[in-house]
């Protein structure tokens, strides 16, 4: 079982975000980088697959990024995966959810696999685009919101979150599933783990690479106009009063000529 793990290193949830002098960006000087959480149950999920057939085949970590990236592919690495793969490529740096798809599914084009797990969405954008995009480059079965998966005679059947409820999805290998919580609770990386990591191999490609221009990749569909800090709250305003009755009678007072609700 060939198995592909798309990966991307985002800001921790806990940094403090702070705008750029630009009001385009967000500053990243002093911000903390990890796996994208979601990614971190495609890992887990991708050593679990793995196991339950014999620990046969093999799981590469792909990842498009800086080179700073290489710290969360090594992460990954030190929990169980064999090998990492980080395109880096001053080209790919202004992409949007489309753009990365196309990176990925070039290079995955040239990677032996029988699945794909990516998480359903990264912590930054928000964009939920790139695992099912990567599928339709490669025209095969996605599966999104996946909470338990099987796989067993060149199928795999996915329990899958939906409003209201859970269905359950079969697909015909090589196909793609996106993680949600519930799948599984991501293992810390051992000590030895760690060591191993570091003499595992890890290539950094560009676009050249993988048989990519960069004129495939074609100009962004969406951009970032401007961003902003959410309003400040007001003050919140504390009602004094003997009784229940007299607080009650204030309130309404407060609604009716300040606030015009009632």
């Amino acid at each position: 079982m060939d198995i592909v793990v798309l990966l991307k290193q985002v800001p921790s949830t806990e940094s403090l975000v702070r705008i750029s002098e630009n009001g385009e960006s967000v500053k990243t000087d002093d911000v903390k980088w990890v796996i994208n959480p979601y990614d971190e149950f495609a890992v887990e999920e991708a050593l679990r697959v793995k196991a339950a057939h014999n620990g046969s085949g093999s799981i590469t970590i792909l990842s498009v990024g800086r080179e700073k990236a290489v710290e969360a592919i090594r992460a990954a690495l030190a929990m169980g995966a064999d090998r990492g793969i980080l395109i880096n490529d001053p080209e790919a740096t202004h992409c949007d959810g489309l753009g990365f798809a196309k990176i990925l599914a070039a290079a995955i084009k040239s990677i032996p696999f029988d699945l794909i797990i990516a998480g359903q969405r990264a912590v930054d954008g928000d964009n939920y685009l790139v695992g099912s995009a990567v599928a339709e480059l490669l025209d095969i079965p996605a599966v999104n919101m996946v909470i338990k998966e099987e796989v067993a005679d060149g199928k795999i059947k996915c329990h899958r979150t939906v409003e209201g409820g859970i269905v359950v999805i079969e697909a015909s290998l090589p196909a793609l599933i996106t993680t949600q919580r519930g799948l599984n609770e991501p293992r810390y990386a051992s000590l030895p783990g760690i060591m191993k990591a570091k003499k595992k191999p890890l290539e950094i490609k560009t676009l050249k690479d993988i048989g990519l221009d960069a004129s495939a990749v074609g100009t962004p569909m969406t951009k970032i106009i401007s961003l902003k800090y959410p309003p400040e709250r007001k003050r919140a305003e504390i009602i004094e009063g003997e009784t229940a009755a007299t607080k009650a009678k204030a309130l309404v007072k407060i609604l009716h000529e300040t606030a015009r609700v009632v």
